[in-house]
């Protein structure tokens, strides 16, 4: 009735989902409140236009990777990578080569011969640790390879700065092998193996598109590597130019060379032999920073040696010729 005290407000009913509440406290009042102008697109982190922004450099912003302007870049760091030899044969060729191995693993419960009792014997008389692996996880260390439950680890190579080569404590008069697109690990060994064989005092590798010290070559150098320094240049090419700074004269190998190898005036000097790819030869840059182009006398019916092969008679024929007579 009008007037009548008593009478309650507006409320509302159980279960319904409109009208007001009682005593709300202007909590609707508060929600219809401004929140201010409307970020842009690509300030926005889950707006496409945003992570279009990150990802492309967009002007004001650095893209994911790059630094902003006016800091500097962190150094990079090559990273060393380990590797790791499976299979019983391999694994015990490996021991027998003195390759550098970490950690030897040896499947759970595995079946003994002769060649797991000697990899066994040949790791404890070297102290490698040798860790008990289940299969499953062998498998997954080896990548699915046929381990045959023997797998080593081999630790990665140091190798040495190009300057540390001209400082090689050996006699003689210097010679070193730097090697241009060399792709076989066991043409890698083989020339390390003569580099010892013939007074050479290093071998130079070019830091990319070139094979580096795995162990399929520490095996084929047959225990020369850990006697003969390999060193890896960046620049191939101006780590030549720096040796013929040094006082070295640079020859390259290549069937169509302007000099022979018996001819050679500049085998008694300090030498540094460029050996070239098997199939593309020297690169052209490397080919115009030599002092000489080198080719080996050979039978018509012979085409070309590998690598390993015709660095293993250049080496010889440098070392009879400075063979004292």
């Amino acid at each position: 009735m009008p007037g009548n005290s008593g009478r309650p407000g507006a409320t509302r009913r159980p279960g319904s989902k409109k009208g007001p509440t009682v005593g709300s406290g202007g909590q609707r009042r508060k929600s219809l409140e401004g929140k201010g102008p409307t970020p842009k697109a690509a300030d926005r982190p889950n707006h496409k236009a945003y992570q279009s922004a990150t990802k492309g450099g967009a002007p004001g912003r650095p893209a994911a990777g790059r630094r902003a302007p006016g800091r500097s870049a962190a150094p990079r760091r090559a990273k060393a990578s380990s590797e790791i030899v499976a299979g019983r044969n391999s694994v015990l060729e490996a021991l027998r080569a003195d390759i550098p191995a970490t950690t030897m693993y040896v499947a759970s419960r595995i079946d003994s011969d002769d060649r797991v009792r000697e990899a066994i014997t040949l790791a404890t008389q070297r102290g490698i640790p040798m860790l008990e692996t289940p299969r499953a996880e062998l498998d997954r260390i080896t990548d699915g390879a046929v381990h045959q439950g023997l797998a080593i680890q081999v630790a990665p190579y140091s190798y040495a700065h190009p300057d540390d080569l001209l400082d090689a404590e050996r006699p003689g008069i210097p010679l070193i092998v730097a090697l241009d697109g060399i792709t076989d690990p066991r043409n890698l060994g083989a020339i390390i193996r003569s580099v010892a064989a013939f007074g050479g005092h290093g071998v130079l590798l070019p830091a990319r598109r070139s094979v580096g010290m795995t162990a399929s070559a520490w095996k084929t150098s047959a225990g020369a590597a850990a006697r003969i320094p390999v060193a890896q240049a960046t620049n191939l090419t101006r780590a030549l130019l720096d040796y013929r700074k040094a006082g070295f004269f640079v020859i390259g190998l290549d069937m169509e060379g302007d000099v022979e190898l018996p001819d050679l005036a500049l085998a008694s000097e300090s030498l540094v032999v460029v050996v070239g790819s098997e199939g593309k030869g020297l690169s052209r840059l490397v080919r115009e920073t030599c002092d000489q182009i080198v080719s080996i006398p050979m039978s018509s019916a012979v085409e070309s040696l590998n690598a390993g092969m015709a660095a293993g008679v250049a080496l010889y024929e440098i070392s009879r010729t400075r063979r004292p007579r």
